[in-house]
């Protein structure tokens, strides 16, 4: 019995100690996940709400579903954030591919760096859907943080080059395949041995509620997190550990809205991967995506029901604000 005893207590203290190596290594973020309630208001959010909601209108009600079934559509959508990026006063740069049945377009705009030009980050969106959704949280959404987070930096000071990109073919039947838009990004900046020191993919960003039960996980990651799906979630793989670390901890001392984050084994939970920063990973380069987690939070994801109405603009506009200012650090940390 003594012999039994022991053995449960080696067995209870091993479990310990691979749960709390486990907290360590993918679970622990600094900074805490509620914003702090003193930080100020600095800035009135109608305005960027009304931004973000007009790219989401245009891109999801006007335009609508938009994919390769539905190349004019593409088309136009791909248009249109070219000419939001143009009227900024970017450049927009266009990276072309495809097959022989159909040429597909990256949309790419450059704010160089000043002080350490030579170093890129990379913030990206994908601008198609899934056939039969008009993509309103996905990824209307992360269009439209991506289009306000290029309007909101670009008279800034930053050191290191950023490249705002729109990417497409990020849905099935395009995924982790040749044709999805941020393979061929990643996969071209490698072979030209580009120095892309982060990237951060905008994912499905309108979805928040404060109702308990609104918020599941994939599995074993529900032990956890909380069950209260209000806040922007950073998610890495092992390799971007410090990555995701460093960008939450930013988020979190300027963003006016709760933020989670995981660094997980790719193998362990397989959904980590589902975006274009995936693309990245496979290319060696540190990246995250940041996102309201989609069909774990979302009951109208890839359906026809993923609507402008649905989203909730205080809640994107907020996290804009707080990307901006992860994104300037980015920008300035060596």
């Amino acid at each position: 019995m003594k012999i039994l005893w022991i053995a449960l207590a080696l067995l209870c203290a091993l479990l310990l100690i691979a749960s709390l190596s486990v907290y360590a290594l993918m679970i622990w973020m600094p900074g805490p996940a509620q914003p702090v309630q003193s930080l100020p208001a600095t800035e009135d959010l109608s305005p960027l709400e009304r931004q973000l909601a007009q790219h989401v209108n245009t891109l999801s009600e006007e335009i609508g579903e938009r994919n390769h079934l539905l190349p004019s559509e593409l088309e136009e959508a791909a248009d249109y954030i070219q000419s939001a990026f143009a009227a900024q006063g970017y450049e927009p740069l266009i990276q072309s591919f495809g097959n022989d049945e159909h040429s597909y377009k990256n949309i790419e705009v450059i704010k160089k760096g000043t002080r350490l030009p030579e170093e890129i980050v990379v913030i990206g969106a994908h601008y198609d859907t899934l056939r039969g959704s008009p993509g309103a949280d996905d990824n209307a959404s992360g269009v439209a943080v991506l289009l306000e987070l290029s309007r909101l930096l670009q008279d800034a000071d930053l050191p290191r080059t950023i490249h705002f990109v729109a990417f497409t073919n990020e849905e099935h039947p395009h995924a982790e395949t040749e044709l999805m838009g941020s393979r061929v990004y990643a996969k071209r900046a490698k072979n030209s041995n580009d120095p892309i020191v982060a990237m951060i993919s905008l994912e499905s960003l309108g979805i928040y509620s404060d109702r308990t039960g609104s918020q599941g996980y994939p599995p074993p990651l529900s032990w956890f997190y909380p069950n209260t799906g209000n806040f922007v979630a950073f998610v890495a793989n092992l390799a971007s550990r410090a990555l995701a670390r460093q960008t939450i901890a930013t988020f979190r001392a300027h963003a006016r809205i709760p933020s989670e984050g995981v660094a997980a084994p790719e193998n362990w939970v397989p959904d980590i991967r589902r975006s274009d920063h995936s693309s990245f990973w496979d290319q060696g380069y540190p990246a995250i995506m940041v996102t309201d987690t989609a069909p774990f939070r979302y009951a109208h994801y890839h359906t026809a029901r993923d609507l402008p109405e649905n989203l909730a603009y205080p809640e994107m506009a907020a996290a804009t604000l707080g990307l901006r200012q992860v994104v300037e650090t980015l920008a300035v940390d060596q």
